[in-house]
């Protein structure tokens, strides 16, 4: 199995309980879309079929290790007869590290919209340039990431192709992880390019302190998929980054706000 799908296979321990691997080398900071994803499968184990994910809320409590297995344990919030509501806490060694909340729902009849008829450009096209810095938590073999910056200052927008590179079986919950995971790449540079930095640059202690994302359709992680993200606002070390993440043909398929820590370092 492809080390990005092993991420997201996880394994029984007990009743709605779950244990996951983790990847990169062990005693270095876990990368965070490891547990959006994780967080979300096992949420997910609790779920019977005909429901669909709508959103994630997760807070990002400590650091995990990259090498270190997760235990996950799911509460049966709420369960109702067109939707359901888990909350799931991840633990390393018996720490916890992240706290979800997960909500699915029946698909209704309602308004629809959110298409661009298309992407910007043409993924295929562009270089194949990796993440926007190192990323040891990324199975980087298995995923095709190509970047493209436009503007500066509270103008910035950066545009994130990804793709799956290796076969996904068409299961709607193990694409809609997949996803999760892809959309903390780098998610919270936005916040510093404002100014001039990144977090590539080390000037400021970074990374993501909660996420939230809402689905609005199934995702196919294997087809290119667009993250567009933009910081609009930042203050006493902390900011802000909206996302979109659009399908191949241009339908906006989830809408993410991530807060995360943007700390000059002395």
């Amino acid at each position: 199995m492809s080390a990005l799908l092993d991420l997201m296979n996880l394994v029984d321990v007990d009743q709605d309980s779950f244990r996951a691997t983790g990847h990169g080398p062990a005693g270095k900071r876990a990368f965070g879309g490891q547990f959006l994803g994780q967080s979300m499968a096992a949420a997910g184990r609790t779920i019977p079929a005909g429901l669909w994910p709508t959103s994630l809320h997760l807070q990002f409590l400590r650091g995990g290790d990259s090498g270190a297995a997760v235990d996950y344990a799911v509460e049966r919030l709420y369960d109702g007869r067109t939707a359901m509501t888990r909350r799931v806490l991840a633990r390393q060694d018996g720490r916890l590290i992240t706290a979800a909340t997960v909500s699915f729902a029946a698909p209704l009849p309602g308004p629809s919209h959110g298409e661009r008829g298309g992407l910007p450009e043409d993924p295929a096209t562009l270089e194949r340039t990796g993440p926007a810095g190192p990323a040891p938590g990324l199975p980087l073999d298995e995923l095709d990431i190509r970047i493209t910056d436009s503007g500066v200052g509270t103008d910035f927008t950066r545009r994130m192709y990804w793709r799956a590179t290796v076969p996904v079986v068409d299961d709607a919950l193990l694409h809609t992880c997949l996803a999760l995971f892809v959309t903390d790449v780098y998610l919270i540079d936005p916040v510093l390019r404002v100014h001039g930095h990144a977090m590539s640059d080390r000037s400021h202690r970074s990374g993501t302190t909660d996420a939230s994302i809402w689905f609005h359709s199934p995702v196919h992680a294997d087809a290119w998929n667009l993250l567009e993200s933009r910081s609009p606002a930042a203050a006493r070390g902390r900011g802000v980054v909206t996302a979109q993440l659009l399908s191949a043909d241009g339908a906006v398929y989830a809408t993410a706000v991530h807060e995360g820590m943007a700390v000059v370092r002395e």
